[in-house]
């Protein structure tokens, strides 16, 4: 059982996560404080999720080998070395690429679900979270791609995990990614192909996600792309804001142990 009362982060420097309230977590953020990921599970993310992303895809869902839309959710584990919290510094591996800046929502799983049904997948979440889903832009979607979405700090999660009673509506959040304080890439949860209940529904179907896992409602189409000497603002409706740099190789890195 993986239980949450209010919201969880772990600060930069503390041996432990904490678990306070709102008011006390803004206060602290408000002081500049970098936090570590408060994971204690393993991190899905999931890809097509989005309609515009299925629909950018074109007649291409329909040629070989697979030769229609995917019929369950196309899942890729984000590892342990990929980790990283707020205020992170992430290497940009190459720089004409940049690294394409995905806000996902992240479902925070409570208990054992297997074989989960819609009408009881809220029993089964303990809360919901931040996660900077980063990727170096590629276009292979159906076969993701260990190299270019596991790198360290490639996973940013946080500030804090936060109880599903402060998230009434996961299904119509708004989603913010802003590039150095400019014009924001927004979207909204509401654009999901499975929305939160349907995606746990359809992937317990064949697989178990344990307490403490996080499961993303995956990434819209369009993220921004962000190259060395960038910092984003993330933001999904009232969850704390992730913020994330992107420097070169020879800086300090976003992995974090």
């Amino acid at each position: 059982m993986f239980a949450l009362s209010d919201h969880l982060l772990h600060p930069e420097g503390d041996a432990l996560p904490r678990e306070m309230d709102a008011r006390a977590v803004a206060t602290l953020l408000a002081r500049g404080v970098a936090c570590r990921a408060p994971v204690n599970g393993a991190v899905y993310g999931t890809l097509l999720n989005d309609r515009a992303a299925l629909d950018s895809l074109g007649d291409a869902v329909h040629a070989a080998p697979y030769k229609a839309p995917p019929q369950a959710p196309v899942l890729y584990l984000k590892p342990r070395n990929t980790f990283a919290g707020h205020r992170a510094r992430i290497v940009v591996p190459d720089d004409a690429l940049g690294v394409e800046v995905g806000a996902s929502l992240g479902i925070v799983i409570g208990r054992t679900a297997t074989r989960v049904s819609v009408g009881h997948a809220a029993d089964y979440i303990a809360g919901y979270t931040l996660v900077g889903d980063l990727s170096v832009p590629h276009t292979n979607v159906y076969r993701p791609n260990v190299r270019l979405r596991a790198r360290d700090g490639f996973c940013v999660v946080g500030p804090a995990l936060v109880a599903a009673r402060h998230v009434a509506s996961p299904d119509a959040l708004e989603i913010a990614v802003s590039l150095n304080d400019a014009k924001p890439f927004t979207a909204n949860t509401a654009s999901s192909v499975r929305n939160v209940a349907q995606l746990l529904a359809d992937i317990t179907d064949f697989m178990t996600l344990n307490a403490g896992d996080i499961l993303t409602l995956g990434v819209r189409h369009g993220s921004p792309v962000a190259h060395i000497g960038d910092t984003a603002t993330l933001s999904i409706g009232n969850l704390p804001s992730l913020v994330v740099s992107f420097v070169g190789a020879n800086q300090h890195n976003g992995e974090q142990s």
